[in-house]
């Protein structure tokens, strides 16, 4: 009798337990957003950097979330040159107008030889798509330590790769990277959204 007891009082236990664990998930979500969602609602295209280096040991904490993407097959054919030297920059400054003085530039691509192939649809690969994950991933960590960046595709591919990347790339993004300067702040369209019913269409 005594052990039916103990069965159902932690049973009875066992519940409550589950049912508090449900309603704080709730709670939470009726009270605001989780810290992904604030960390992704607080990230912003910086356009004005601040005249100041960034540590190495930091640029290689944001270069880590690039290592825990997923790719393809886990294939990981993207690459990211890391523009630190000064002629290298100025070689990028002839490509783009679009650094907005940062101190560090990363140039994503991805190696043509190790991106998965569609093996039923001619042309279709996966390296753009598998860098874009890739740059995504690096762009929320560096917020979340503190560095700004922008994706940019503004710039000549064929004469980017020609002038720093190895034949078997493809480029697909620059990213400059640095602290934001003080008034460095988002532009007047950063939170214009569409609706969800605009962009998700159920079946």
């Amino acid at each position: 009798m005594k052990k039916e007891i103990i069965t159902k009082l932690a049973a009875v236990c066992a519940a409550v337990v589950c049912m508090a664990m449900f309603m704080g998930g709730n709670a939470m979500a009726a009270e605001g957003d989780s810290p992904f969602m604030d960390l992704a609602k607080k990230r912003f295209s910086v356009r004005q950097f601040a005249d100041k280096p960034v540590p190495k040991e930091l640029l290689l904490k944001v270069l880590e979330a690039a290592n825990v993407a997923p790719t393809a097959k886990n294939l990981q054919p993207h690459r990211i040159h890391v523009l630190t030297k000064t002629e290298d920059i100025a070689k990028l400054d002839e490509l783009s107008p679009c650094r907005y003085g940062a101190p560090v530039v990363l140039v994503f691509s991805y190696n043509t030889e190790e991106d998965w192939k569609h093996g039923e649809e001619p042309g279709v690969r996966s390296g753009v798509e598998d860098v874009s994950i890739v740059a995504t991933h690096v762009m929320l960590r560096a917020a979340e330590l503190g560095l700004g960046t922008t994706w940019v595709n503004r710039f000549r591919n064929s004469q980017l790769e020609k002038a720093l990347l190895p034949e078997n790339e493809r480029s697909v993004l620059i990213m400059p990277i640095g602290f934001p300067a003080e008034n460095a702040k988002p532009s007047r369209m950063h939170t214009t959204k569409k609706p969800l019913d605009k962009t998700v269409i159920w079946h």
